[in-house]
């Protein structure tokens, strides 16, 4: 987590944010120019106040009087205009800009390795491209150029004040030391609060998100008690975070009220002892500058517009600060390099399908190696398949051969050519993977085929679906191929998302195939069907099969066997069954000679 610093601004942050603002400076300069324009204009009224109780009510003028009613009327009419247009054009400019950064960071995630998703909560994610966006949105609606209009608008306030009457001034503005002192205490505290609530959102976002996709598992096993025990715990902690920046704000307010009483008792009572000794000092013609009674209605008009500011600046300096937390946290999401290193350039206009390992040691976490020294050829059209025990590096294999993962020695070859002179894009359009957890999105059977790519044709999927046998089951749902399947695929059974998966990779037509234990959540009926589409669809085409289940790969032309992230034999399913007392064979007779028990 970001840790909120003692600075308001941090100038490198705030420069990368303003990139963002370059597109928009147009925007960004009306909005500059109409914060100036309304800390100017709002000394406007007071002024003409002061001259109309002055000169016109106490003179006795009603014209005069009306005049200066127009006057105000016409200046408060202005004054709203330009509020309306700089509070559009403040939060227009946030929203544009994180608009933007909302698109980089995504296109950034959707770019990142596997082995980034393994360590880091999805909710975190969440809340990096929700919430925290929404902090840096508040840096231009009510941060950094509202506090620089709130700023010179005081300035403004005290400068006008000490140029009527300096004493006045000074004597009304005994109490602002210890304002300032106050406001300083109160953003000090408040940012701590500030900070731990945006943690523990963090927190009920990554709770939230893994416990609704877990939802079956904590019904199956009847958890439902013992998760909402913790929940209530995670959301206490957000509620307590929220009270405790709520307790600071019923200190400060009050404080603020009092002060400011303050300041308009010593007001009343300076500035009327004032207009008494005044008046009788003008009466002798030895001053020229009394106090008068527009004078000290144009000062408590003053200290009204000049506490509103600063009851606000903390919380926007706050505002400013957590929205310098947020850019913090997503600029380092964004900086984060755990990305597929894109230097490569080749895009041949196919693939033979040859795959060589050529000794490869890999690790997903320092040199813990979960495949060590790794060597096999698969020739352009052959089936290899590999078996072992979980965890032995299965996945592992395939996941490496897609760039998912960088290896930590050897190389891996497709076509004779190192993977890593390939694009990456091209490389992976190149080998369709069909895995055991099929993913569908909230969308129709056929974009879901597609993938929304627009280059695949109805006809295509729909005539990938009769190969792979799904076309009858489709046409069934309401809607055929419009039919929408909602999250997950939750109103398809696993044997029919597992069969819109086999389109997926039929109609995307690979050089590669790559099936991880594809058959293994499906009934023998629906195995039956896939078994026929898997041999049609390897027709011509390299294949990787992953498979717990030794009857679906008997035909694969080479059989590796994995124990261990080691390779222990290599041969075709009859040559492995001669080898006595080796693994194949353990793993053979564990699944079709121990009591009609098969494993998966």
């Amino acid at each position: 987590m970001s840790q909120v610093t003692g600075k308001a601004l941090d100038w490198n942050l705030l420069g990368r944010v303003m990139h963002y603002v370059k597109p928009y400076r147009r925007t960004f300069i009306i909005a500059a120019f109409l914060t100036i324009f309304l800390a100017g204009s709002a000394l406007v009224q007071p002024i003409l106040m002061q001259i109309t109780l002055d000169k016109y009510i106490l003179g006795n003028n009603y014209n005069g009087l009306v005049l200066m009613v127009v006057l105000m009327i016409a200046q408060l009419a202005v004054q709203t205009i330009a509020q309306y247009y700089q509070t559009f054009s403040t939060n227009a400019l946030g929203q544009s800009v994180i608009r933007d950064l909302r698109i980089d960071i995504f296109n950034h995630i959707m770019s990142l390795r596997l082995k980034y998703f393994d360590r880091t909560p999805i909710g975190m994610l969440i809340t990096r491209t929700v919430s925290d966006l929404e902090t840096i949105a508040d840096i231009f609606s009510e941060g950094l150029i509202s506090i620089i209009g709130d700023l010179l608008l005081v300035l403004a306030i005290i400068i006008l004040m000490i140029v009527m009457d300096w004493k006045l001034a000074l004597i009304t503005l005994i109490p602002m030391p210890f304002l300032l002192m106050s406001t300083y205490v109160f953003k000090e505290a408040i940012k701590s609060s500030f900070q731990e609530v945006r943690t523990q959102v963090a927190h009920l976002n990554t709770f939230l998100a893994e416990h609704i996709s877990g939802i079956s598992i904590i019904q199956y096993f009847s958890r439902e008690d013992q998760e909402m025990r913790k929940f209530k715990s995670v959301n206490k902690k957000y509620r307590d975070a929220n009270i405790r920046s709520n307790w600071y704000y019923s200190i400060f307010f009050p404080v603020v009220e009092i002060l400011f009483a303050v300041c308009m008792a010593l007001l009343v009572w300076y500035g009327c002892k004032r207009i008494l000794t005044d008046e009788q000092l003008a009466n002798l013609g030895t001053y020229d500058h009394p106090v008068t009674a527009g004078m000290i209605l144009e000062f408590i008009v003053l200290l009204n517009l000049l506490f509103r500011p600063i009851r606000q600046l903390a919380d926007k300096f706050n505002t400013l600060q957590m929205g310098m937390v947020g850019a913090d946290r997503i600029f380092k999401v964004l900086d984060t390099n755990e990305v597929a290193v894109n230097t490569g350039t080749l895009k041949p206009v196919g693939l033979r399908g040859e795959i060589d390992f050529d000794k490869v040691w890999f690790a997903y976490n320092d040199e813990n190696w979960v495949l060590k020294n790794i060597s096999f050829h698969v020739k352009p059209g052959e089936t290899l398949a590999l078996v072992g025990a979980t965890g032995a590096g299965k996945s592992s294999t395939i996941n490496i051969l897609n760039r998912f993962y960088e290896i930590g020695h050897g190389t891996v070859k497709v076509d004779g050519i190192d993977i890593h002179e390939y694009d990456v894009d091209y490389l992976r359009s190149q080998i369709a993977t069909v895995i055991q957890d099929v993913f569908l999105f909230t969308d129709t059977i056929a974009n879901n085929i597609s993938l929304n790519n627009p280059i695949i044709t109805r006809e295509q999927i729909v005539a990938a679906a009769k190969d792979v046998g799904a076309h009858e089951f489709i046409e069934r749902l309401p809607g055929g191929y419009d039919y929408n399947v909602m999250e997950r695929g939750s109103t398809l059974s696993s044997g029919q998302a597992q069969l819109i998966s086999f389109i997926r990779a039929l109609v995307y037509d690979p050089a590669i195939l790559v099936l991880d234990e594809a058959t293994s959540s499906v009934d023998t009926e629906t195995e039956i069907l896939i078994q026929n589409a898997i041999n049609k669809l390897m027709q011509g085409r390299t294949a990787i099969v992953i498979a717990h289940r030794l009857s679906t790969i008997q035909n694969a032309d080479k059989i590796i066997v994995l124990d261990h992230g080691e390779i222990k034999e290599v041969g075709t399913h009859q040559e492995l069954l001669k080898i006595e007392h080796g693994y194949y064979r353990k793993l053979y007779d564990l699944q079709f000679n121990s009591a009609g028990i098969v494993k998966s």
